[in-house]
Protein backbone atom coordinates (compact mmCIF):
# COMPACT_ATOMS: atom_id res chain seq x y z
CA UNK A 1 0.00 0.00 0.00
CA UNK A 2 2.88 2.34 0.77
CA UNK A 3 4.42 1.83 -2.67
CA UNK A 4 1.10 2.57 -4.36
CA UNK A 5 0.68 5.81 -2.40
CA UNK A 6 4.27 6.81 -3.14
CA UNK A 7 3.72 6.06 -6.84
CA UNK A 8 0.53 8.14 -6.97
CA UNK A 9 2.21 11.08 -5.25
CA UNK A 10 5.18 10.78 -7.61
CA UNK A 11 2.83 10.70 -10.62
CA UNK A 12 0.98 13.79 -9.39
CA UNK A 13 4.26 15.67 -8.92
CA UNK A 14 5.49 14.62 -12.36
CA UNK A 15 2.22 15.75 -13.94
CA UNK A 16 2.47 19.13 -12.22
CA UNK A 17 6.06 19.65 -13.39
CA UNK A 18 5.17 18.74 -16.99
CA UNK A 19 2.06 20.97 -16.94
CA UNK A 20 4.09 23.91 -15.61
CA UNK A 21 6.81 23.38 -18.25
CA UNK A 22 4.29 23.11 -21.10
CA UNK A 23 2.35 26.09 -19.74
CA UNK A 24 5.50 28.22 -19.64
CA UNK A 25 6.19 27.41 -23.30
CA UNK A 26 2.72 27.68 -24.89
CA UNK A 27 0.80 29.60 -22.20
CA UNK A 28 -1.73 28.65 -19.54
CA UNK A 29 -4.91 28.81 -21.61
CA UNK A 30 -3.61 26.70 -24.52
CA UNK A 31 -2.28 24.16 -22.01
CA UNK A 32 -5.70 23.82 -20.35
CA UNK A 33 -7.37 23.61 -23.77
CA UNK A 34 -4.93 20.90 -24.84
CA UNK A 35 -5.62 18.85 -21.69
CA UNK A 36 -9.39 19.12 -22.29
CA UNK A 37 -8.98 18.25 -25.98
CA UNK A 38 -6.94 15.12 -25.21
CA UNK A 39 -9.58 14.00 -22.72
CA UNK A 40 -12.40 14.44 -25.27
CA UNK A 41 -10.58 12.78 -28.18
CA UNK A 42 -9.27 10.04 -25.93
CA UNK A 43 -12.69 9.20 -24.52
CA UNK A 44 -14.03 8.87 -28.05
CA UNK A 45 -11.17 6.50 -28.94
CA UNK A 46 -11.73 4.45 -25.78
CA UNK A 47 -15.41 4.09 -26.66
CA UNK A 48 -14.75 2.94 -30.23
CA UNK A 49 -11.96 0.56 -29.21
CA UNK A 50 -14.14 -0.82 -26.41
CA UNK A 51 -17.01 -1.59 -28.79
CA UNK A 52 -14.59 -3.27 -31.19
CA UNK A 53 -13.15 -5.37 -28.37
CA UNK A 54 -16.64 -6.33 -27.21
CA UNK A 55 -17.56 -7.47 -30.72
CA UNK A 56 -14.37 -9.56 -30.93
CA UNK A 57 -15.16 -11.16 -27.56
CA UNK A 58 -18.68 -12.03 -28.67
CA UNK A 59 -17.33 -13.53 -31.90
CA UNK A 60 -14.87 -15.72 -29.97
CA UNK A 61 -17.61 -16.91 -27.62
CA UNK A 62 -19.81 -17.82 -30.60
CA UNK A 63 -16.92 -19.94 -31.88
CA UNK A 64 -16.74 -21.66 -28.50
CA UNK A 65 -13.45 -20.03 -27.48
CA UNK A 66 -12.61 -18.16 -24.31
CA UNK A 67 -12.14 -14.43 -24.94
CA UNK A 68 -9.13 -14.11 -22.60
CA UNK A 69 -7.21 -11.58 -24.65
CA UNK A 70 -10.35 -9.51 -25.17
CA UNK A 71 -11.10 -9.44 -21.43
CA UNK A 72 -7.55 -8.24 -20.70
CA UNK A 73 -7.84 -5.72 -23.52
CA UNK A 74 -11.08 -4.42 -22.06
CA UNK A 75 -9.46 -3.93 -18.67
CA UNK A 76 -6.60 -2.02 -20.28
CA UNK A 77 -9.09 0.14 -22.16
CA UNK A 78 -10.82 0.93 -18.86
CA UNK A 79 -7.45 1.92 -17.43
CA UNK A 80 -6.78 4.09 -20.49
CA UNK A 81 -10.13 5.82 -19.95
CA UNK A 82 -9.27 6.48 -16.33
CA UNK A 83 -5.85 7.85 -17.27
CA UNK A 84 -7.42 10.17 -19.83
CA UNK A 85 -9.73 11.64 -17.19
CA UNK A 86 -6.76 12.56 -15.01
CA UNK A 87 -5.50 15.98 -16.13
CA UNK A 88 -1.96 15.84 -17.44
CA UNK A 89 0.21 14.85 -20.32
CA UNK A 90 2.11 11.92 -18.80
CA UNK A 91 -1.07 9.95 -18.09
CA UNK A 92 -2.38 10.89 -21.55
CA UNK A 93 0.74 9.43 -23.18
CA UNK A 94 0.35 6.17 -21.26
CA UNK A 95 -3.36 6.07 -22.18
CA UNK A 96 -2.60 6.62 -25.88
CA UNK A 97 -0.12 3.74 -25.73
CA UNK A 98 -2.82 1.52 -24.22
CA UNK A 99 -5.16 2.51 -27.06
CA UNK A 100 -2.83 0.93 -29.63
CA UNK A 101 -4.35 -2.51 -30.41
CA UNK A 102 -1.04 -4.19 -31.28
CA UNK A 103 0.65 -3.03 -28.08
CA UNK A 104 -2.45 -3.86 -26.02
CA UNK A 105 -2.62 -7.40 -27.46
CA UNK A 106 1.07 -8.03 -26.78
CA UNK A 107 0.70 -6.74 -23.24
CA UNK A 108 -2.44 -8.85 -22.72
CA UNK A 109 -0.61 -11.97 -23.90
CA UNK A 110 2.29 -11.22 -21.59
CA UNK A 111 -0.02 -10.62 -18.62
CA UNK A 112 -1.86 -13.87 -19.27
CA UNK A 113 1.36 -15.87 -19.30
CA UNK A 114 1.42 -18.13 -22.32
CA UNK A 115 -1.22 -16.10 -24.09
CA UNK A 116 -4.03 -18.60 -23.47
CA UNK A 117 -6.24 -19.45 -20.55
CA UNK A 118 -6.51 -23.04 -19.52
CA UNK A 119 -9.77 -24.07 -17.90
CA UNK A 120 -10.15 -27.60 -16.61
CA UNK A 121 -13.46 -29.29 -16.03
CA UNK A 122 -15.61 -26.62 -17.66
CA UNK A 123 -17.31 -26.36 -21.04
CA UNK A 124 -14.00 -25.14 -22.49
CA UNK A 125 -10.92 -27.21 -22.03
CA UNK A 126 -7.39 -27.24 -23.30
CA UNK A 127 -4.68 -24.63 -23.72
CA UNK A 128 -6.42 -22.90 -26.62
CA UNK A 129 -9.83 -22.63 -24.98
CA UNK A 130 -11.36 -24.92 -27.60
CA UNK A 131 -14.18 -27.31 -26.82
CA UNK A 132 -12.92 -30.81 -26.06
CA UNK A 133 -13.08 -33.24 -28.96
CA UNK A 134 -13.23 -36.42 -26.89
CA UNK A 135 -16.72 -37.39 -28.05
CA UNK A 136 -18.57 -35.94 -25.07
CA UNK A 137 -21.25 -33.95 -26.80
CA UNK A 138 -24.35 -32.70 -25.08
CA UNK A 139 -27.26 -32.46 -27.45
CA UNK A 140 -30.44 -30.58 -26.84
CA UNK A 141 -32.92 -28.10 -28.14
CA UNK A 142 -33.55 -24.56 -27.19
CA UNK A 143 -36.06 -21.88 -27.93
CA UNK A 144 -35.23 -18.19 -27.92
CA UNK A 145 -37.75 -16.06 -26.06
CA UNK A 146 -37.19 -12.38 -26.70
Amino acid sequence: MGKLLLGLVGLALLEMVVLIKVGSVIGALPTVALVILTALVGSSLVRSQGLRTLMEAQHKMQLGELPGREVMSGMMLALAGLLLIIPGFVTDIVAVLLLQPALRNRLADKLMGSGHFTVRGGPFDGPTGQRPSDGHTIEGEYERKD
